[in-house]
């Protein structure tokens, strides 16, 4: 199979294939079977709750199923996966559930929405001896209510070939995607509907500051920028550098997308990230409170901080460890370099003013 065949999207259901199927529809038993678990969705509080862990994740979450059957084999646990939604939607329901939590440990929350999870009180602290530096560096406030498990970049693609093409120089800058050299060629996500597009959107607000951020998306409006609701429409309807037919050369994407356009063989990927505008989106995993099987919830974080989970991270959920230390695929090291300056928004911040950067966006953007 060729890299060019295997699904990229970041918050793309596709991915997951039956497995995300089953966990969408309501609670899934990784390896054995679900119970343990009551029927209403609850944490499971009957006498087999210690030989179950139950993992409240966003719907993009994938492993090797050995990585699983190894984890449960040597800690005698049934790992249950549910997913109410992608990482927005997962603390919404973390949040209105906190009284009765869905689960024992949550992994897919990211720093857009980390701050306010600690602030609502779901999670409960655990410093994790698998921790290292790199885990500290993302840390969220001073509790250890969340520790950094992966890290992916959110940033401009290039179809390389449309402008090579074309013979027009490509861009390298946000500033560049506002030059009417570039009209009619962007393609971005609505922040309000998509975890990159917010992403994005921060970006911006990194770059320009309280009083020119709105001012750059004016001129982006100006120089005919389009809107999609998600990512998939945006990359494989409007996006030309994909399986698509689209007609812009300029999409949202992330950092670890070129790979995922190489096919067999090639010297070169026809799509490249432009590293100058790349967002750090960071995704964490925490011991929900009031967990039933809270011990269990601390084994699956210092799991998903393992050398073997933290290698397989990249090929099934298109991230890179958060441990700097683990070997990136041959095709990520050579087509998916992490820019070495992304921006970054103090989660706190995110947390006190995503809503009305939001509101903002629609209101300078779309109307």
């Amino acid at each position: 199979m060729s890299p060019r065949s295997i699904p990229h999207p970041r918050r793309r259901t596709a991915a997951l294939g039956a497995a995300a199927a089953l966990v969408l529809a309501g609670c899934t038993a990784v390896g054995g079977g679900g119970e343990g678990s009551d029927a209403d969705g609850g944490a499971a509080t009957d006498a087999g709750a210690s030989d179950t862990v139950v993992l409240v994740t966003h719907d993009s979450f994938a492993l090797d199923e050995d990585l699983v059957a190894d984890f449960e084999e040597r800690t005698g646990l049934t790992l249950e996966l549910r997913a109410p939604g992608d990482a927005g939607a997962l603390v919404n329901q973390l949040v209105l559930t906190k009284d009765a939590p869905l689960g024992d440990v949550v992994y897919g929350i990211d720093n857009a929405f980390a701050s306010r999870a600690v602030e609502e009180g779901v999670l409960e602290p655990y410093a994790s001896p698998a921790a290292g530096d790199d885990v500290r560096r993302y840390a969220v406030g001073d509790g250890d209510h969340l520790t950094a498990i992966d890290v992916g970049d959110v940033c401009v693609n290039v179809d390389r070939e449309w402008f090579a093409e074309a013979g027009v120089p490509e861009p390298e800058t946000l500033e560049d995607l506002a030059d009417p050299a570039y009209a009619d060629l962007l393609v971005v996500t609505n922040p309000a509907t998509s975890s990159p597009g917010l992403s994005f959107m921060l970006a911006t607000v990194a770059a320009f500051g309280e009083d020119g951020w709105l001012g750059y998306w004016e001129r982006l409006r100006d120089n005919g920028v389009k809107v999609a609701s998600g990512w998939s429409d945006a990359y494989y309807v409007d996006f030309s550098g994909s399986d698509g037919e689209g007609d812009r050369p300029l999409v949202v994407s992330y950092a670890s997308s070129p790979p995922y356009e190489v096919g067999e063989d090639a010297d070169e990927a026809p799509t490249r990230a432009m590293l100058d505008t790349c967002f750090r989106q960071v995704e964490y995993a925490g011991v929900l409170a009031g967990a039933a099987n809270p011990e269990g919830a601390r084994q699956v974080i210092d799991w998903l901080l393992s050398p073997e989970v933290q290698a397989d991270i990249p090929t099934s959920m298109y991230v890179y460890p958060v441990d700097s230390s683990v070997e990136l695929p041959e095709e990520w090291a050579r087509w998916a370099p992490q820019p070495e300056d992304p921006f970054v928004v103090d989660p706190a911040d995110i947390s006190a003013h995503r809503d009305r950067w939001i509101q903002e966006w629609t209101e300078t953007v779309v109307g």
